[in-house]
């Protein structure tokens, strides 16, 4: 494993105008001042968190994913975040990991947030995935996925940083601002959370409260409110001091999803 550099985005986004979101992302992206590994950035990035498919969905071949292409190869590193994209007319909350190349993996956001019927619009995913990158086993996820620590458990010590991509409601910051700091000590890895900012259609406010946590719970980087991009680097020698002082890991239940 090598020393990681990641970018995180916590930006403010646009009701479902998809060229005004990628135009200020382009804009922001413009002003980073180093190299970095990895930019993440927040839940439907392209649109805000919005059900309204028909309006929002995309294809694996539509302008997002080509912008994503774009960036990476101008930029030399891989970019992440999810999009709602319509496949076999069917809908999911993908979480894309685009390469420079313009190779991609990807995640279907596995649980739906029934609150505002998102599981009545879209397909849940049913695999996770973990991809890597320098040295580092990642493991990405999406929003709601960070209230079910059955499916993130680091089972056999599977991913090294676990990355959440999110639009998370001011009115449950105190939740998020619990659950990341729970995820990286129970999975002895770096968690990461990136969240937005602002309001949405709906007049749903967006606090922020971006943020990386280390293996033993101690915080590399946190913004609440505004936008930010902010540029990071991640040393593995915690975590493998952490897993080599504290093997907590190997005495985890075992059990199969």
């Amino acid at each position: 494993m090598e020393a990681i550099k990641i970018t995180v985005f916590q930006a403010y986004l646009f009701w479902e105008n998809v060229e005004k979101n990628l135009n200020n992302l382009s804009l922001r992206l413009s002003a980073l001042k180093e190299k970095t590994d990895l930019i993440i950035l927040p839940e439907m990035f392209n649109t805000g968190f919005s059900t309204n498919v028909e309006k929002c969905a995309e294809t694996m071949n539509g302008p997002t994913m080509h912008w994503m292409y774009e960036h990476a190869k101008a930029y030399g590193c891989v970019i992440a975040g999810t999009l709602t994209i319509k496949e076999n007319d069917k809908y999911y909350n993908r979480f894309v990991w685009m390469y420079p190349d313009g190779n991609y993996v990807h995640y279907d956001k596995r649980h739906l947030f029934g609150m505002v019927n998102e599981d009545e619009v879209f397909t849940a995913g049913t695999s996770r995935v973990v991809v890597e990158l320098k040295g580092w086993r990642i493991c990405p996820m999406v929003c709601y996925d960070l209230r079910f620590p059955v499916w993130s458990r680091n089972l056999g010590g599977a991913y090294d940083l676990l990355v959440y991509t999110a639009s998370w409601p001011d009115k449950r910051s105190a939740h998020w601002r619990t659950l990341i700091p729970a995820r990286a000590i129970e999975n002895q890895a770096y968690v990461i959370g990136v969240n937005r900012v602002g309001y949405d259609g709906n007049e749903v406010y967006y606090s922020g409260g971006s943020m990386c946590i280390s293996p033993v719970g101690d915080v590399v980087y946190y913004k609440p409110e505004d936008e930010d991009l902010y540029t990071f680097t991640l040393n593995p020698t915690e975590l493998i001091k952490s897993r080599e002082q504290f093997p907590f890991l190997k005495d985890a239940d075992s059990f199969t999803l």
